[in-house]
């Protein structure tokens, strides 16, 4: 009787969206799941190994963290277009039953915490990275005291922790993961009920204070280095260094912005609205997200400058400051940071900013890291 009973019951993530789906939307199209995971699943395989020949020869300790970092996003991105892609394109090959597959929804539950993880992993990693860079550029004396190659390794394990124990909050009770139309994924449920709610905002603001961190920081961090270029050019070739980390971290920090945002205040504004879930939005702006890892591999791979050189075989890479490849708007910037900060720079710099003469190593030729 009770084995019966139990058979006929409903499984938790069946219990709101019950398989089969009659959804043909062209968004839920199964060539936009194949196309966006080859290409991505490329992409970052081509960066990672450029990435790894970086690594290797490079023997600046700022670029070895920056290039740990960037590692770690690049992996995983390409772990969470392996593991999630696999699923949604084997289920429009073969079109499996999930109840049957998954009638204890061990495996939506899985898919619905690497969603999460996944999601949450690059927009974590960015922050870091922002702080990192701004430590770095400001305080380069604290900042060569305490960071390491294994200290770098060890923020990304801690990124990637508290990412995981997040994706786990729903399998405690906080939220639940359902599988979602048209039934070739899982993800948590976003409902205005108390539990999914919480979690559903917790997954929001998780994500936007993130991408929040990284804009201020990034911003200070820019200005300052800006400072740095325009008003003392001795020691450029290192300052280039500087700069092409900071042009990768802010194309970075600009894609995740575009493709993440709108899903982030799409899951927020429908739970605290109350409104039903539009499928085709949520779909709409899952593509958009998806497109952070697939465009994440090339801004390291297009903004260095090997590539820019080859690009632009004209123009002259090596001498001088990258700024001073525009004296008109080299003039102008300094006008602008020496105008908006003042007085406060000199104190800065007193305390301990990023100057020519403040960095922590003598400054030498750099070697070829391209």
């Amino acid at each position: 009787m009770n084995a019966s009973a139990d058979s006929g019951k409903t499984p938790g993530c069946f219990s709101i969206n019950n398989p089969p789906f009659n959804y043909t939307h062209s968004i839920a199209s199964a060539y936009f799941s194949a196309i966006f995971s080859g290409l991505g699943l490329s992409s970052n395989l081509f960066a990672l190994v450029v990435l790894v020949k970086s690594y290797q020869r490079t023997q600046s300790r700022s670029r070895s963290s920056f290039l740990i970092f960037l590692l770690g996003l690049v992996v995983t991105d390409f772990m969470g277009l392996l593991v999630t892609g696999s699923i949604v394109v084997s289920f429009h090959v073969t079109h499996f039953n999930w109840r049957r597959l998954d009638p204890r929804c061990h495996f939506c539950n899985f898919m619905g915490m690497s969603m999460v993880f996944y999601g949450l992993c690059p927009l974590l990693l960015g922050a870091t990275m922002a702080i990192e860079r701004f430590v770095g550029i400001n305080r380069p004396f604290a900042r060569s005291a305490n960071v390491s190659k294994s200290r770098a390794w060890s923020m990304v394990g801690m990124v990637w922790v508290t990412a995981g124990c997040v994706g786990l909050l729903p399998l405690t009770g906080m939220g639940s993961y359902h599988l979602q139309k048209p039934g070739s994924w899982c993800f948590f449920n976003i409902s205005s009920g108390p539990l999914d709610m919480t979690f559903s905002l917790l997954f929001s603001l998780v994500g936007l204070a993130s991408l929040a961190v990284s804009f201020v920081l990034n911003t200070v961090s820019v200005v300052t280095l800006l400072r740095v270029c325009c008003g003392r050019e001795a020691a450029s070739r290192r300052r280039d260094h500087e700069v092409e980390m900071m042009v990768q971290l802010i194309g970075i920090m600009v894609i995740a912005s575009i493709c993440w945002c709108p899903l982030l205040v799409f899951i927020a504004q429908t739970v605290l609205s109350g409104s039903d879930l539009q499928v085709r939005y949520l779909l709409l702006w899952l593509r958009f997200a998806t497109w952070n890892q697939i465009l994440d591999p090339w801004v390291y791979i297009l903004f260095r400058r090997s590539v820019l050189k080859r690009i632009y075989p004209r123009m002259d890479w090596t001498r001088g400051s990258i700024m001073t490849m525009y004296p008109g708007f080299t003039a102008s910037l300094r006008r602008l940071t020496h105008a908006s900060l003042g007085s406060a720079v000199s104190k800065v710099d007193e305390g301990g900013a990023l100057g020519v003469d403040d960095t922590p190593t003598p400054l030498q030729p750099l070697p070829p890291t391209f």
